[in-house]
């Protein structure tokens, strides 16, 4: 309880500061700035520039059931105990540079860290058990390459060849969308579909090409995914299909019909909302494919299976009032994912009490982790509507998601959703977050994965880019 009680005196006492700018109405601020750019030449055709942001979270979580703390002790709700958890961490901290060296070339580097917290971030396992000697289970998590590629002009405006590790993601909109204009707090995670399993936080090695031919913007790519799940030899029979090591490559594309303003393609980062400052309307599609991704074993049978993503969304970002800067911006997509007979992979973001199952008595595990990824289908959808604009500059946005998953090793599909309301200090340079999301429950029952009721999380963000 006194955990709860933190984490909803901060986000009143943060709330009532908004409320307070906002019946004050001060006069507008001066937010403007000039980004952090390095000129190369005495015309700025070629210059470096430069990009820095740090997200952090506070949340409090209502754990899943049989969920352990750090000194193995039940945080579940059961027997009397207090099932809500508290932290504060660091969702994302990253830098970013990219130059355009001469007309024709470009390279970029991004690197950084995500989601430390009191636990997580250090190369010793998570939850430790109660006899661990480890010392520092959150401290010094290691810097990373998230991207680092090259890139050549063929033909400007409508091809540009690359080759890296890179995001030129296909599937949909979300599998390369930006982390620094999230219209919600964050993605829902599905989106990348390989996060961390074959990919290097949603990049992969490969050779790319992207362009825009009048209305439609394309990207492809043709990717040697990293070796990472199971060697087949150890793949356990008992009718799932996991990742398995192979050396084949994997493609993938998205194309994107621009109804109306024409987005920036430089960089292969998605706008989550333009905030009124643009009018659009784009309709996309994509796919994912490699052979052998996965090995399926039974007691009799082993079969080498593929892993396909296809994807279809649509994305709306309308100025209602721009002297008011009133707009509202909806993002719906779906998903068909088939990584073979079974394939489910539970995650839960900065999940600090990873207690595992039969410990837990959650099918997914401890903490906040859930059934994310699998084969099966996933229905997804995000609106939200700026309100029109203070006096002082800053602004609100309430916010709606919700999300429809029926994965085949699951016997119950599931429905969650997330209300959230963002406040601009000065757009999405600077802004805090306040979201509450639901997630589903599992048990195993029998020879059935079954749904087992739903419990909740409150995250509050503050985020700036420079």
């Amino acid at each position: 309880m006194k955990n709860r009680n933190l984490i909803f005196l901060i986000s009143v006492l943060l709330w009532a500061t908004c409320k307070i700018t906002y019946a004050q109405e001060a006069p507008a601020e001066d937010h403007t700035y000039k980004p952090l750019t390095l000129k190369l030449n005495n015309t700025g055709s070629k210059y470096v520039r430069f990009i820095m942001w740090h997200q952090f979270w506070v949340t409090a979580t209502q754990n899943n059931p049989g969920t352990r703390d750090v000194n193995n002790q039940l945080i579940d709700g059961t027997n009397g105990t207090n099932p809500w958890s508290t932290d504060i961490a660091l969702r994302r901290s990253r830098f970013l540079a990219y130059a355009q060296v001469s007309p024709r070339v470009m390279i970029l580097t991004h690197w950084g860290i995500n989601n430390q917290s009191f636990i997580n971030g250090a190369t010793v396992p998570n939850n430790p058990s109660p006899t661990s000697t480890a010392s520092n289970q959150g401290k010094k998590p290691q810097l990373f390459l998230h991207d680092a590629w090259t890139e050549f002009r063929v033909v400007s405006q409508k091809l540009y060849v690359g080759v890296g590790l890179h995001y030129w993601n296909g599937v949909s909109r979300l599998g390369s969308h930006s982390t620094l204009n999230f219209m919600t707090l964050d993605a829902p995670i599905f989106n990348w579909h390989n996060i961390e399993a074959t990919d290097q936080f949603a990049r992969q090695f490969g050779i790319y090409a992207k362009g825009q031919l009048g209305k439609l913007d394309y990207r492809i790519a043709l990717n040697k995914p990293f070796v990472n799940g199971t060697a087949p030899a150890l793949v356990q029979k008992n009718g799932v299909a996991v990742n398995s090591f192979t050396e084949k490559y994997a493609t993938t594309g998205y194309l994107n019909w621009m109804f109306w303003d024409k987005e920036f393609n430089v960089l292969p980062f998605y706008v989550g909302s333009y905030l009124g400052a643009k009018k659009a309307l784009n309709i996309g599609a994509g796919w994912y494919h490699q052979n052998g991704g996965s090995l399926y074993k039974t007691a009799t049978d082993s079969t080498s299976q593929a892993h396909t993503a296809i994807g279809a969304d649509i994305f709306l970002d309308l100025p209602i009032n721009k002297e008011k800067g009133t707009a509202v911006s909806v993002l719906a997509t779906l998903y068909y994912l088939d990584y073979g007979k079974n394939y489910l992979r539970n995650i839960g973001i900065l999940n600090e009490h990873t207690t595992p199952p039969p410990t837990a008595t959650s099918f997914a595990g401890g903490g906040n982790a859930q059934p994310t990824i699998g084969t099966g289908t996933i229905g997804y959808i995000q609106a939200g509507y700026a309100l029109p604009k203070l006096k002082n500059g800053t602004s609100f946005m309430p916010y709606a998601t919700a999300t429809y998953k029926d994965f085949e090793r699951l016997r119950d599909p599931s429905f969650q959703w997330g209300l959230g309301m963002n406040y601009f200090v000065t757009g999405h340079n600077a802004k805090i977050t306040l979201e509450y999301q639901t997630r589903p429950v599992y048990k195993v029952e029998g020879t059935d994965i079954v749904k087992d009721g739903s419990r909740g999380q409150f995250i509050l963000q503050t985020h700036v880019f420079l």
